[in-house]
C-alpha cells in the first residue's frame, strides 16, 4: 500500500447499503437498527433499489466519480439476512459492479438456511460474515445475543456448501462474566471451522446503549489486553496473518471492501442512516426508514448531511487509518529525538515504513497522536 494521500480519481469504488432491521437489538449495538418495523421491508427494497438505479442511471456511476468500477458490495446492518434472498438479491441486481466484485452479506447465524445459502450465491453473493461474538453460551446471553452456538457451525457448513468457500466470523471479547479461559474456548472453537477470515473486536461502550447504562458490564481494559494478545497468538499459529488491527485472513481472503474503506477509497451509501465518502466529501443519509422511503418516494434525494475534508484532514486520517495495517505509515511519519523515545517497542521499521508491534496494536490511537 503505497502511502497514504488525496486520491483524485480512484479506477475502484465501493457500495455499501444498509439493512435497518433486526429480530432483537443487542445490549451494546448503537447503529440505526429496529426491531418493529418489518411492515417496511418491502417498501425499503423497493425504495433501496429505485435510489441504487437513479444513482448508476444508465448503468454509469456518478459524474463526480469519472469512470469508475464497482469492486465492492457490503450489506451491512441490522441483519440483512432477515430480508427474503429474493429481496436481497434484487437489490444486488440493480447495482452494475465487475464481474469479479466481492459481494458480502452480514449474516445472524439464526437466520441462515442452506436455501438462503444457496439464493445468494446463485444471485452473485461471493461473501458473508456470520456474526457469531462468542461460542459460549452464558457469554452470548450477557451480550444479549440470542443466536445458539451449534447455529453457528450450521451456517459455516450452509455455506460452504453452496460454495461460499469466502466467509468471516466475527467474535468480540471483553463481554462482562467472560474469563479468559472462556474467550480461548471462543476461539479454539471458531479455529476449528477453519476460516478463511475472522475479525475479533473488543467490546465498546456506546453512549445511549444498555450496556452504557450498566457500568458493572463495562469491560476492562487489562482484561481485554490479555486477550488481544491471546487470539493474536492463536491466529498467527493458525495460518491466520493480521492485516488490520482486529482482521485476520488467510492469503488472498482479505477483505476488499473493508480495505477501501482503510485506504481512504470512494464508496457511495444506499440505504437508511448509510455513510458514504467521495473524493473527500463525507456525507450520511437520513437515518430512519420511513424518511428514506419517502425521500425515494417523492424524487427527493435522501441525504441528510455532509462533511468536506480539507487536505490536511484527509492526510491525516488517512496515516492514521494505515497505521492500523500492515501497510504502516512512513517513516518519517515517526517523531525525532525523544519524542521518538516513547514509541520504543511500539513500532518496528520495515525498510520505509514503520508498522506496528503487537504492543503497538495494543495502543494503536497513542501511536497515531505522535505522528508527525
Amino acid at each position: 500500500m503505497p502511502d497514504p494521500a488525496p486520491r483524485e480519481q480512484p479506477e475502484a469504488i465501493g457500495v455499501y447499503i444498509h439493512i435497518p432491521f433486526c429480530s432483537t437489538r443487542c445490549d451494546y449495538c448503537a447503529f440505526a437498527t429496529w426491531t418493529d418495523r418489518d411492515h417496511l421491508i418491502g417498501d425499503y427494497v423497493d425504495a433501496v433499489v429505485t435510489d441504487i438505479e437513479r444513482t448508476f442511471a444508465n448503468g454509469r456511476t456518478p459524474q463526480s466519480l469519472g469512470d469508475c468500477e464497482v469492486s465492492s458490495v457490503f450489506f451491512g446492518g441490522g441483519t440483512p439476512s432477515l430480508l427474503a434472498g429474493a429481496d436481497l438479491v434484487r437489490i444486488l441486481a440493480a447495482v452494475p459492479r465487475r464481474a469479479d466484485a466481492e459481494v458480502t452479506v452480514e449474516c445472524n447465524p439464526d437466520t441462515v438456511t442452506p436455501e438462503l445459502m444457496q439464493t445468494y450465491a446463485g444471485g452473485g453473493v461471493n461473501r458473508v460474515s456470520f456474526g457469531v461474538q462468542s461460542m459460549v453460551p452464558h457469554v452470548l446471553t450477557s451480550l444479549g445475543r440470542t443466536h445458539v452456538v451449534e447455529n453457528v457451525r450450521a451456517a459455516v457448513t450452509a455455506a460452504r456448501q453452496a460454495g461460499l468457500g469466502s466467509f468471516n466470523l466475527d467474535i468480540m471479547y471483553g463481554g462482562a462474566g467472560e474469563s479468559l479461559a472462556d474467550w480461548i474456548a471462543t476461539v479454539d472453537a471458531v479455529l476449528a471451522l477453519d476460516p478463511p477470515h475472522v475479525s475479533a473486536y473488543g467490546l465498546t461502550v456506546e453512549p445511549g446503549t444498555p450496556l452504557a447504562a450498566d457500568h458493572a458490564r463495562h469491560p476492562d481494559d487489562d482484561d481485554q489486553a490479555d486477550k488481544y494478545l491471546a487470539v493474536t497468538e492463536r491466529f498467527a499459529a493458525a495460518g491466520l496473518d493480521w492485516y488490520e488491527i482486529s482482521n485476520w485472513a488467510q492469503p488472498g481472503h482479505e477483505c476488499r471492501h473493508n480495505l477501501l474503506y482503510w485506504g481512504q477509497g470512494n464508496y457511495l451509501a444506499f440505504g437508511a442512516a448509510a455513510h458514504g465518502h467521495v473524493n473527500g466529501t463525507r456525507y450520511w443519509n437520513v437515518r430512519t426508514p420511513e424518511r428514506y422511503i419517502e425521500a425515494i418516494r417523492s424524487g427527493q434525494s435522501p441525504e441528510a448531511g455532509r462533511e468536506e475534508l480539507t487536505e490536511d484532514v484527509r492526510r491525516d486520517e488517512a496515516r492514521q487509518l494505515s497505521l492500523r495495517t500492515t501497510a504502516g505509515v512512513p517513516v518519517d511519519a515517526l517523531p525525532t529525538g525523544s519524542a521518538a523515545e516513547a514509541l520504543d517497542g511500539l513500532v518496528r521499521i520495515d525498510g520505509e515504513r514503520a508498522v506496528l508491534t503487537v504492543a503497538g496494536r495494543l495502543l494503536a490511537n497513542e501511536v497515531a497522536v505522535r505522528l508527525r
